[in-house]
This record gives structure tokens, C-alpha cells and sequence, in this order.
């Protein structure tokens, strides 16, 4: 008699309480009962002979045999979705499931402007967004908690594809109150010794900023880091320093200019540039590529007057950008 063999749900659940290190998260995640949750990888357990999880009042980890399954895990999963993939590509549907990463600087305002039309043009398609911040992106979509992200540049880890988007401005906002609200043309020079508002260190934007401070002659108001764009904005508005803020975000949300003034600074240029990255071994390589030139198409019809989008760059030695 043949030993039985997991299944592929129990391989995801597996998957899903090895990201979230919790059975609790997990089945919260996963949208399933934990005590069904508990009882699949039991039953995965039996079938493979080995304990894959370490259980104890201070949480959940993997054991050393776990730790060995878990890339054959995301393999077998992949595999599984390359045939789904592969399936759809013939019928001329692309679908499936993919978790994507975002930024919480750009996702919430890239992101309305090109899913629905990405979700009418393939309806089988279905793309899971979560936030993160950039480094824990990269490592995300490195160990498979990610399919594909959407992160800026640059973008340090091997074995993936990288394939530019846009290019966004950074703008100066301040106070209608503030002592250049008045001045036609802001200058460098005229922010020398400002105090710059900037959100929490864990964020690349935040190095970002600390990097333009240098440059500038500026100095980051560390005392006062804000949660989000939004809090930096109504420090903004309160005259607690000034702050640079990217144009998707401006064009989002700021809709009373009688409070606060957006300027760009002459002789400063800023921008970041934003990319979409997906692991290179990935089946759904092809589908993913598709997905970034119909992103660019759409920013450039939609969004052309905020952000310059930006042409794949050509594919080289290291990492690929294409």
C-alpha cells in the first residue's frame, strides 16, 4: 500500500503558517479556521512521516526537516501555477492568483489608476496586494511570500527580473503660512538650514529625504517622523517644517492649495524611479511582463502630467532590469 501524499492545499497552508510563523495569522490570511488549518498540517505531517513545525506557548517555528521542505514547498506551488498559467495562455486568458507586494508610498496611488482596467481585460486574473516596506519586499519575493512587487529602485537581490515603470518627482510642500509660501521661485539655496518632516527611518523613503537634506543643506526634524504621507501633510499644514512629497501622493490628496503650496526647487532636480520585480525562475515570467507594459500604457495615458514612464531596460550581466 502506497503512503499517502500530501495535497496541494496542505502544502499551501504549510506555506502560509512558515510566512506568518503563527497558526493564528495564518488562518486569518489563508481565510480558513485554525482548528482546519491545525488539522491539514497534521494530515501533512502523517503523510511525510517528519514534524514540520515546533509548537510552543511562545509561538511557532519551523523545525530543521521544515526548514529543508520549505523551498520544495514554494517549487511544487510554483510548478502547480505555471501549469495553471501555461492552461490560460492557450485559451488566450492569462489568470490565477498572485500576491503582489507594494510600497505603502506608491500603492495606494499608482494602484487605483491601473487595476481596473488590469481586472476588465483579465477577468480570471486576481491579484493579492499587501504592503511593505522595500527591503522586506526584496526578501518577500526572494523566499516566495511575494510573486511580484512593486518597489523603487534600486533593487540589490539576484535571480530576479526587474523591469522599470516610472519615473516620480518629489515636490516641496509648505505652509501658505511659511516664510517661502510667497516666494515665486524656490531655490536650493533657499532651503539651506530648513527643518524637513519625514516619515519613520524603516521606510526608503525616509533615506531618501536624509540623502536630499545632505544635499541641500537642510536638516531632518527627527523628533517629529511622521506614520504616513498623510501625517506628514498635516504637520505641513500646522507650520512644524516643510516636507517633499511624491506627485502621485500630491495629485491624490491635495485638493485645498489655499493651505499649503507645492513647489518644485529649481536646481534640484528629485524624483525616484519605481519598478516591477518578480523572481526569475517564476513560471509566470511572461504573464508578469505583460502586467508591466500594460502598467506603463496605462501610466501614460492616465498619469503622464505627474510621472514620466519608463521603456524595460535591456537585460545584462547580474540581475535582470528587463
Amino acid at each position: 500500500m502506497m503512503p499517502a501524499r500530501p495535497t496541494l492545499r496542505q502544502i499551501e497552508y504549510f506555506l502560509g503558517v512558515a510566512e506568518a510563523m503563527s497558526f493564528r495569522r495564518a488562518a486569518s490570511r489563508l481565510d480558513v479556521s485554525q482548528p482546519t488549518l491545525t488539522h491539514q498540517v497534521l494530515a501533512l505531517e502523517e503523510a511525510l512521516g517528519i514534524e514540520v513545525f515546533e509548537r510552543s506557548r511562545s509561538g511557532t517555528t519551523l523545525t530543521p526537516a521544515g526548514r529543508e521542505l520549505l523551498p520544495h514547498a514554494r517549487r511544487a506551488l510554483e510548478e502547480v501555477q505555471g501549469l495553471v498559467d501555461q492552461a490560460m495562455a492557450l485559451s488566450s486568458e492569462p489568470g490565477g492568483t498572485y500576491r503582489l507586494g507594494v510600497t505603502a508610498t506608491l500603492g495606494p496611488y499608482l494602484l487605483p489608476h491601473v487595476l481596473p482596467t488590469i481586472h476588465r481585460d483579465h477577468a480570471s486574473l486576481r491579484l493579492y496586494v499587501r504592503e511593505d516596506a522595500p527591503r522586506d519586499l526584496e526578501r518577500g519575493l526572494v523566499s516566495g511570500a511575494y510573486d511580484l512587487i512593486l518597489t523603487p529602485l534600486p533593487v540589490d537581490e539576484r535571480g530576479l527580473t526587474v523591469s522599470p515603470l516610472l519615473r516620480e518627482p518629489l515636490k516641496l510642500v509648505i505652509s501658505s503660512e511659511h516664510r517661502l509660501a510667497r516666494k515665486k521661485r524656490i531655490g536650493r539655496r533657499d532651503l539651506a538650514g530648513e527643518s524637513v518632516l519625514t516619515i519613520e527611518e524603516h521606510h526608503a523613503f525616509h533615506q531618501q529625504i536624509k540623502e536630499l537634506c545632505h544635499r541641500l543643506g537642510a536638516r531632518v526634524l527627527r523628533d517629529y517622523e511622521g506614520t504616513s504621507l498623510d501625517t506628514l501633510r498635516q504637520m505641513v499644514v500646522m507650520g512644524m517644517g516643510v516636507a517633499f512629497l511624491p506627485a502621485l501622493y500630491i495629485r491624490s490628496e491635495i485638493h485645498r492649495p489655499s493651505e499649503l503650496r507645492v513647489s518644485k526647487v529649481h536646481g534640484a532636480e528629485i524624483h525616484r524611479t519605481h519598478a516591477l520585480a518578480w523572481r526569475r525562475s517564476s513560471p509566470a515570467g511572461q504573464l508578469f511582463r505583460e502586467l508591466a507594459r500594460e502598467i506603463r500604457r496605462l501610466i501614460e495615458s492616465r498619469l503622464s502630467r505627474e510621472v514620466t514612464p519608463l521603456p524595460p531596460a535591456r537585460t545584462g550581466k547580474g540581475p535582470s532590469r528587463g
